[in-house]
């Protein structure tokens, strides 16, 4: 069965004339014209090979359908047969069978339905939503992959241990009396499949509504996100950061499409390999997918391209920003756990296996260099096949030693997953539960399956292909940052990241404003962020707000500022007031920003023109 959801503002239509026989087409049972408003329309092939069996089509085009009005939040289907959907197309009786009996099950679980009639030339006005879920293909078959989840329960169970800097490996739990807090709640998530403060909500979620970084969009897909000024700021210039460090590190940077035609070579016999499901569209006469990272793309470039092995290795990086995930309604979480998402992806050609090795050990150094820049504390977790760890165990031993700290060791009984070896990072959020950040692993089976190849002017070899995110989700990035605030004393982010980076507090705005302009404009000429509260309100509730606002360094400025040579800066991160000459505040900053990407400010210079985005 081939089936088009089209979330739909309304769809309406009328039956024409018969399109064969009489018999074939319905005339009991259904209308012959209608109409509905907020609804999903699926537009539905029935095609040959689900004569075998209908009742089990029947489930599973009913389960897709709960999917997708679940993900849409619609009780509202239109039944529409459809035979341009496919070349292959059941008898005339099966077809109407599965609509009628699809329409019973769907009304039976409280279902408000309006089905189309079959083997009629119908005239039909559809109006489609336009966001990126309004319009999903799916092919549905009539059996399950039941084998398949019986093989994934008898898998035998991974062996955890700790490996510490020194050497020494214990097992993963009995390790947890002498590791931190945040392994021991790595360890916890991890092996003992213990979830800290179940059913309360993550810090992050309120905090990135409180301070207007980020909201939910109700009129997108549930899960998909809006930022708003401040929270664009900061995943902006974490964008830009990670941009830096991988071209730095030689890291070069493509784009490629967001939609792939399914009749490609090397997208229709891979889909699916790396574990998601694809959203599929229908584009005129083309099916196409839309891609859930930037595997594919980056694949394709390496294929066409010409590789030698002096080339190697070949590091080829993009920033994809229409990243998704199947994410369940209930799956859900602000910025930990969202449909999309922006990822920034490396994929590193190696000559052989050792040269893989080396890679993956300086590109998760180079994760931990992250760690240091967000100031974000990372848990190393290597997980690696037991033929991998009992080959390489000494290096192993020179990987944790380099990272400086323990690492939670997985070892998998047999390789189920395209790499042999990965590194995954996680910080621990302020319930306890690990986001998984950071992430390297070596692909054992993707330049075979893509065709790409390099050549030493003699023999074409399929080389080792790293996967690397430095940062992972750049959005799990801002959910890290966000729950680290919610355990600190004063909570605030990184200078280079926090939106504003200095204000100016006008006591009496009529006379003070022009001075603390001349004083932005300064700094604003050395590239500082910097607003002024120009608001009719009083000095303290003004201080609150910058306190509020997370202002790293706030001044309020009088007669006596604007006469003598230094400014009384609130030093938020201190808790004191520190006298400085403009020239030092302005070096103070600069210092915290060292060499980190610096972007203008993104709302007004006052903040009196600050929009209210969420009503609070």
């Amino acid at each position: 069965m081939r089936l088009l959801f089209i979330h739909s503002d309304h769809l309406e239509f009328e039956a024409r004339e018969k399109a064969g026989p009489d018999d074939l087409a319905e005339t009991e049972g259904v209308p012959m014209e209608g109409r509905m408003e907020e609804c999903v329309t699926a537009f539905i092939s029935v095609e040959s090979d689900d004569q075998e069996d209908l009742d089990g089509v029947v489930e599973n085009a009913l389960t897709e359908l709960r999917d997708v009005t679940g993900q849409l939040n619609t009780n509202n289907v239109v039944l529409y047969p459809y035979a341009h959907l496919s070349e292959d197309l059941a008898g005339p009786d099966a077809a109407k069978q599965v609509m009628q009996d699809l329409e019973v099950a769907l009304e039976d679980e409280g279902f408000e339905v309006l089905r189309a009639p079959f083997g009629w030339y119908k005239s039909f006005e559809v109006a489609c939503k336009g966001h990126p879920l309004s319009e999903l293909s799916r092919h549905v078959a009539h059996h399950r992959d039941e084998e398949k989840d019986v093989e994934e329960t008898d898998r035998e169970p991974s062996d955890w241990q700790v490996m510490h800097p020194d050497g020494s490996v214990e097992d993963a739990v009995a390790a947890k009396a002498d590791t931190s807090d945040d392994m021991r709640a790595f360890i916890e998530d991890e092996v003992e499949d213990i979830v800290a403060s179940p059913g309360e909500e993550p810090p992050h979620l309120q905090i990135m509504k409180e301070k207007e970084l980020v909201g939910y969009d109700e009129l997108s897909d549930v899960g998909n996100l809006r930022f708003y000024p401040r929270g664009k700021l900061i995943r902006d210039a974490l964008m830009e950061y990670v941009n830096d460090l991988v071209v730095d590190y030689g890291g070069m940077p493509v784009e490629t499409p967001i939609m792939y035609d399914l009749g490609a070579r090397c997208i229709d016999e891979h889909a699916g390999k790396f574990g998601e499901r694809q959203y599929r569209f229908e584009s005129g006469d083309r099916r196409m997918m839309l891609r859930f990272a930037a595997c594919f793309g980056q694949f394709s470039i390496m294929r066409d391209m010409h590789i030698s092995v002096n080339d190697l290795p070949l590091r080829i990086y993009e920033m994809s920003t229409y990243s998704f995930r199947r994410e369940q309604k209930g799956e859900v979480t602000g910025l930990k756990r969202l449909r999309a998402f922006t990822m920034p992806d490396m994929h590193t050609a190696t000559e052989d296996m050792d040269q893989a090795r080396e890679e993956l050990m300086k590109q998760a150094k180079l994760a931990l260099q992250t760690s240091e820049d967000l100031d974000i504390n990372y848990e190393p977790a290597i997980r690696m096949t037991r033929e991998f760890y009992e080959e390489n165990e000494t290096w192993v031993e020179e990987v944790v030693e380099e990272l400086g700290k323990p690492a939670l060791l997985e070892i998998i009984p047999e390789r189920h997953h395209y790499w042999s070896a990965k590194i995954d990072f996680a910080a621990i959020d302020g319930l306890g539960r690990p986001i998984e950040n950071p992430t390297v692993q070596i692909d054992v089976e993707s330049a075979e399956r893509f065709d790409i190849e390099y050549t030493d002017g003699t023999d074409q070899y399929h080389p080792p292909i790293l996967h690397y995110s430095p940062s992972g989700g750049i959005e799990r990035v801002m959910a890290a940052l966000l729950e680290r605030t919610a355990t600190m004393d004063t909570p605030q982010l990184p200078t280079w990241l926090s939106p504003t980076q200095v204000r100016f507090i006008p006591v009496n705005p009529d006379e003070h404003l022009d001075y603390c302009d001349q004083l932005t404009d300064e700094l604003e000429a050395a590239d500082l962020r910097v607003d002024i509260d120009d608001r009719d309100e009083s000095v303290g509730k003004r201080i609150a707000e910058a306190e509020t606002d997370w202002v790293p360094y706030y001044v309020v400025v009088g007669g006596n500022e604007i006469e003598g040579d230094t400014l009384g800066v609130n030093v938020r991160a201190e808790g004191e007031e520190r006298d400085m000459t403009l020239a030092e505040l302005r070096e103070t900053v600069e210092a915290d920003i060292a060499d980190l990407p610096q972007k203008a400010r993104y709302l007004p210079r006052y903040v009196g023109n600050h929009p209210n985005f969420t009503g609070n």
